[in-house]
């Protein structure tokens, strides 16, 4: 199954709330969520009392769309988040936070996920000094990420810094600005991931 090419504004309008999948134009007046919050398609205006089933699916769909994962990926990141001791919602949301991808989008290196997956892939970042390209790569607590040398005189790096000394970031995270350079200090509690999210739903759902 490829990745989603499509325009991501649709994938908003289906779970009816947005998914801030277009970065910093999501929080402008241009957010094409704004001119049109119904459902695609052509029936999209009609409303149907949802179903139990629909209800979590649609949950389901709403997280894995969140965080830019294909349907084998997430099933796969539930299997582990089940197997490991602790809530099972909260260990598959911890999961998902702590891929490399989100951290980088997080620390303010990225305007979007999507963009974060972009920039990971062409091997602008660097794990405990090790180069690594891969967005669902695990991040640890005490990890440190750094843009590496070579991709530090691009220009989208030297643009960077001053919105990274504003951004806005959780606490389980540090960055220095300066250095390019940011750290895991914690892994992630579920006061510090996106409240929005109904992680006990996505449960519901793979244990029918």
């Amino acid at each position: 199954m490829a990745r989603y090419n499509g325009p991501v504004s649709r994938l908003c309008r289906r779970e009816g709330m947005k998914l801030y999948l277009k970065g910093a134009k999501c929080y402008t007046k241009k957010c094409p969520f704004e001119r049109r919050p119904t459902p695609p398609g052509q029936h999209g205006i009609r409303r149907r009392k949802m179903s139990e089933y629909g209800v979590q699916l649609r949950e389901k769909q709403k997280v894995r769309r969140v965080y830019g994962v294909l349907e084998r990926q997430f099933k796969h990141y539930f299997e582990t988040a089940e197997a490991r001791p602790g809530v099972t919602g909260e260990n598959l949301l911890r999961l998902l936070e702590t891929r490399l991808d989100n951290v980088v989008f997080r620390m303010g290196f990225a305007s979007s996920r999507a963009q974060a997956r972009q920039l990971v892939t062409h091997g602008h970042f660097a794990v405990n000094g090790r180069a690594t390209n891969v967005p669902s790569y695990r991040i640890r607590e005490g990890d440190r990420v750094d843009v590496r040398d070579g991709s530090r005189k691009g220009e989208y790096f030297k643009n960077v810094t001053d919105s990274l000394r504003g951004a806005q970031r959780p606490d389980w995270l540090s960055v220095d600005a300066d250095k390019l350079s940011g750290s895991v200090t914690a892994l992630p509690a579920r006061d510090q991931m996106p409240l929005e999210l109904n992680e006990q739903l996505v449960v519901e759902y793979y244990s029918r």
